[in-house]
């Protein structure tokens, strides 16, 4: 080997491996510092030293131009996984990865909402992580809806009150609360107080949203939504026997059916053939335990823009 490549391959080593400064190798091999810099110049020329960078903003903006390939959607966003490399504890990464899909979610969401839009809300973790990241807009005309009752029977709270106030102030926007459970105990009750003429008009404008921002849940006993008191234990293994999870408190089979039909005929709010009639439908979700719903709604077209984590979108990809 010619000795000057040996030299470079040495300085290389130095340098790369051993983290030492220019100005350190070239004491350490007593030449002088402009000599290292051509010395490593010639290491990397001559294929000796490869420097490859993995950022994971390039992964994550593959994987999301392959959701929107996959299920035709009209942009997606991928927040990369958070994990011990990324200097997150265990504990931490599932509050971290949160609040960075609230973050894209919010951003998402500003890009998107312009004068006179009607932006129906569900609520959750994940909706509540994408009120407290939004940043007020100036635009006029721009309502809020609910869309789907949030009361709770727990002591659990859904946060609803306290995620639609923020989307209000966020686009100085008047607020239109739906002061329902998302489920009644029975369907006879759930219809008789939708005829009432003011819920009858919050339940309309739901459907009138010219965006919705929603999200899902997994079919899982730590649930959100089977924590609120709405089902009995007869109804929860039901839920669990037949659902993948729920798309807007709407539990569903694998194939996207309506998983079990007397709960869904007393559940409050949008329908899923409504919300598919939204024009713009923001679906933020990430954790491997929302896989399956997740792929659920983007098979059905239930989102035209989507947020979600790397992990989730491996799954989903892989498993198509």
């Amino acid at each position: 080997m010619d000795s000057r490549i040996a030299l470079a391959i040495d300085t290389a080593k130095l340098y790369y491996v051993e983290g030492l400064s220019q100005s350190e190798v070239a004491g350490k091999l007593g030449v002088s510092r402009p000599t290292v810099s051509k010395l490593l110049t010639l290491a990397r020329d001559a294929g000796y030293v490869r420097i490859e960078i993995d950022d994971p903003r390039t992964s994550s903006s593959i994987l999301a131009e392959r959701l929107k390939q996959a299920f035709g959607l009209t942009e997606a966003r991928v927040v990369p996984a958070i994990t011990a490399a990324s200097g997150a504890t265990v504990n931490d990464a599932p509050s971290l990865s949160l609040m960075e899909l609230g973050k894209i979610g919010a951003q998402l969401l500003d890009s998107l909402v312009s004068d006179g839009d009607l932006i129906g809300v569900s609520w959750g973790n994940t909706l509540h992580a994408i009120a407290n990241q939004l940043h007020q807009k100036t635009v006029t005309g721009v309502r809020i809806v609910q869309l789907k009752g949030g009361l709770s029977h727990s002591a659990h709270s859904t946060n609803d009150f306290d995620t639609i106030s923020k989307f209000s102030e966020a686009f100085y926007a008047p607020a239109h609360l739906l002061p329902l459970p998302a489920v009644f105990q029975s369907a006879e009750v759930k219809r008789l107080v939708e005829q009432e003429p003011f819920i009858e008009q919050l339940t309309s404008l739901a459907r009138e949203s010219t965006i919705a921002v929603f999200t899902v849940g997994a079919a899982s006993p730590d649930s959100t939504l089977l924590q609120l008191g709405y089902f009995s234990d007869a109804d929860v293994e039901r839920i669990l026997v037949h659902a993948v999870g729920d798309i807007c408190s709407r539990w569903v089979t694998a194939d996207g059916e309506i998983a079990v039909p007397e709960i869904d005929a007393r559940s409050v709010g949008i329908s899923l053939a409504d919300l598919r009639k939204v024009p713009v439908r923001l679906l933020v979700a990430g954790g491997l335990e929302k896989a399956a719903p997740l792929r659920v709604a983007l098979e059905k077209g239930m989102a035209t823009h989507f947020v979600t984590d790397a992990t989730v979108a491996e799954h989903i990809l892989q498993t198509l």
